[in-house]
């Protein structure tokens, strides 16, 4: 049974990295299995990097922790029936092979990809139950780097434990928002310090921009002040691997006649909007100069720095003028794409837009596509924005989206795109960060090619198969895998607006329904955006790319209901296992499964809610008003229902209502004002319009 958790008590589990006790005492080797046995030995050679010796000492600390046997790491190659040994091949592709006879031998490119063997021996034995491998070898291509990911322990904090888990989970690397040299949002880290740390887990840090960028690169003086920002952070800070640049946070000046020539935060005069958008939301026909600036700043102190620029603030935009700008970009970029987004999808007789990340629509989306086909014919480093770290924009509070048939329709297209248009390297997250579970496992195991050593490959079925009895057993698996495929298909249903995805999906039940006030749910003051990314009253969202949000209003109702319906019967289903024979994993799944059919609850809510205050002030007939109160009185009550039905599943799981840069909006505490203030409605505000409609 899982037990309250006081705020932030999920960092306990995240500062896990083995879990004890996974052996099965009761199990028999098979005769084709290799068994480890106490006094197995980890042969390390002589100076092999700090990668490599952090990976064999986490390796016999598994063993001992999980399957109870006790291990030695030893200085130098000593072969044997008790053994494990490596040699580098820098010949062949990034990866590695494992061949496991009377000991175990794995060849691998790099000391990075002999880390990746032994996590993937760790994940056999738990998969397992036992500290048996399978005799034979197995062939391991890595086919994406980098793997990038913000931290889901807390923004820009990257504790050791969280970067084992990253390093586990096949990523390799990092991201820090940076305003500055040891500067982020949330203030003073030491990026050196945290570069040294990460090294030892082979995971590089990427510098995500949050510099100013105040200068025209044709001023005069332009390179000497992005040297002074720019320049002073590689000049300071070395050891970074790269740059992230997304329009929105590094936009200049431009001179682009499309745009204003002002940033997006004072694009009005007197108060009224330009009507143009500014310089981060439109691929500007100068941003090759300024980027030819930027990178001369920074590779004058390192030359080998990856420059990622990512286009993701216009993926709306005409296709010519982004493609215009790709041919334009300067040699040495890697230009990253967003997979999915800016996609108009059919809704019955609607039409809807997927207005930022979803799982709803797999991808990939025609703007992906577009600009991959212009990478490839420039000859351009191709990254993408999948977020499949495990969690998209569709809910905004909860570790990771336990989807995973729609996640591997993500994974095939992802390695066609690799396959036609080199696309090599991600960005799994955004500042919701990296919760580690099954479907980090399973997207790590489905983006390297495994194969046997006859050719055959390992299908992506079976990749799900060992992941979901690695985290839930095999006991109950058939039943975890109906439901996960009843949870995959209800995230077909979800309607990816920003009327959801920045309102009631974003903190879920704690999302308030206001009437004729705009109160926002208090948010803490240390938070990087707190309730800044909250939308609190939903409204229309007019424009070309989707049919008017109150005109698809019962349809995209209709759709949740849809996927409310598949989400409930995923979790009665799960409650069908008996909770004493469930392990934690399990229960914290059927928890979260109860918590996300409480945030669609609300979803729904919310549409008939905007759906009565667009009657209500459209209204002229006193007693059709009347019925219109009446009606707000019964959607309200139903909804301080479900947000009272919420709050046991997030004091059960401390994550549940948690995201790194809003912190704490969804939690139980916040559940409770929201019930304060929509009371508050119904009994004031409610109350307010009988009265001045004479009712």
């Amino acid at each position: 049974m899982l037990k309250k958790e006081q705020r932030y008590e999920f960092r306990k589990r995240m500062l896990t990295i083995h879990k004890p006790g996974l052996r099965d005492v009761a199990l028999v080797p098979a005769e084709a299995d290799y068994v480890i046995r106490d006094g197995f030995t980890i042969c390390v050679p002589e100076g092999a990097a700090d990668v490599a010796w952090t990976a064999a000492r986490d390796f016999a600390d598994y063993l001992l922790t999980s399957m109870d046997v006790s291990a030695k790491v030893k200085k130098g190659q000593t072969k044997g029936p008790n053994t494990l040994t490596y040699e580098l091949n820098a010949a062949m592709e990034k990866g590695y092979s494992i061949t496991v006879e009377e000991g175990v031998h794995i060849v691998s490119n790099d000391e990075r990809s002999y880390a990746q063997a032994l996590y993937a021996l760790e994940d056999r034995m738990s998969c397992k139950r036992a500290p048996f491998l399978r005799k034979g070898t197995t062939n391991h291509k890595i086919l994406f780097s980098p793997r990038m990911l913000h931290s889901g322990y807390e923004l820009d904090k990257f504790p050791n434990e969280h970067l084992a888990a990253i390093a586990h989970a096949g990523r390799d690397a990092i991201m820090v928002f940076t305003k500055g040299v040891n500067l982020t949002p949330c203030g003073f880290v030491d990026f050196n310090e945290l570069i040294y740390r990460a090294s030892k887990y082979g995971i590089d840090v990427y510098a995500y921009s949050y510099l100013v960028s105040h200068k025209h690169p044709d001023e005069p003086d332009a390179q000497a002040y992005y040297e002074a920002s720019y320049g002073e952070l590689f000049k300071n800070c070395p050891g970074l691997k790269g740059v992230v640049l997304v329009g929105e946070s590094v936009e200049f000046p431009s001179k682009d006649p499309n745009v204003s020539g002002t940033f997006y935060y004072n694009n009005t005069v007197d108060g009224v909007p330009t009507g143009k958008v500014s310089a981060g939301w439109w691929p500007c026909i100068d941003y090759p100069r300024w980027l030819e600036v930027v990178m001369g700043a920074i590779k004058k102190y390192k030359e080998d720095a990856d420059i990622v620029f990512w286009s993701y603030n216009w993926g709306w935009a005409p296709k010519e003028e982004r493609i215009r700008l790709i041919r334009s970009l300067p040699a040495g970029i890697s230009l990253n794409v967003t997979y999915e987004t800016d996609e108009m999808l059919p809704l019955e007789d609607n039409t809807v837009h997927v207005d930022d990340y979803t799982l709803a629509f797999a991808g990939p989306g025609k703007y992906f596509i577009s600009e991959a086909e212009a990478a490839k014919e420039r000859g351009i480093r191709l990254y993408s924005m999948t977020n499949t770290g495990g969690l998209s924009w569709d809910m905004g509070v909860i570790p990771y989206q336990p989807m995973p048939y729609q996640w591997m329709k993500r994974y095939e297209g992802m390695l066609e795109a690799h396959e036609k248009w080199g696309l090599c390297g991600l960005m799994e997250s955004h500042h919701y960060g990296f919760w580690p579970s099954f479907i980090g496992n399973l997207s790590n195991h489905a983006l390297v090619r495994e194969t046997l050593a006859d050719g055959t490959e390992i299908s992506m079925e079976q990749k799900l198969r060992d992941s979901l009895e690695m985290y839930f057993g095999k006991e109950y698996i058939e039943t975890v895998d109906r439901a996960l495929a009843l949870w995959s298909e209800a995230i077909t249903h979800y309607v990816p607006s920003n009327s959801n995805q920045y309102g009631a999906f974003r903190i879920g039940p704690s999302y308030p329904f206001n009437l004729y006030q705009r109160l926002k749910p208090i948010s803490a003051d240390h938070a990087h955006f707190g309730n800044g990314i909250v939308i609190v009253n939903y409204h229309d969202y007019a424009g070309t790319r989707r049919s008017m949000s109150y005109v698809s209003l019962d349809a995209e109702r209709r759709s949740l209901e849809r996927m409310l319906d598949l989400l409930r019967q995923g979790v009665d289903l799960l409650k069908t296992i008996p909770q004493e024979s469930a392990n934690e994993e399990l229960l914290y799944l059927i928890n979260q499964g109860e918590y996300m059919c409480c945030m669609a609850v609300t979803g729904i809510h919310m549409m008939k809610w905007y759906d009565l205050i667009i009657r209500l002030h459209s209204e002229k007939d006193r007693v059709k008003i009347g019925q219109v109160l009446d009606e707000m009185e019964e959607v309200g009550r139903l909804e301080i229902a479900n947000a009272e039905s919420a709050i046991p599943f997030v004091e059960l799981d401390s994550r549940l209502g948690w995201e790194p840069s809003m912190e704490y909006l969804g939690d139980a505490d916040h559940i409770r004002w929201k019930i304060r203030q929509l009371k508050y409605v119904l009994e004031r505000e409610v109350a307010d319009y009988r009265t001045a409609s004479k009712l």
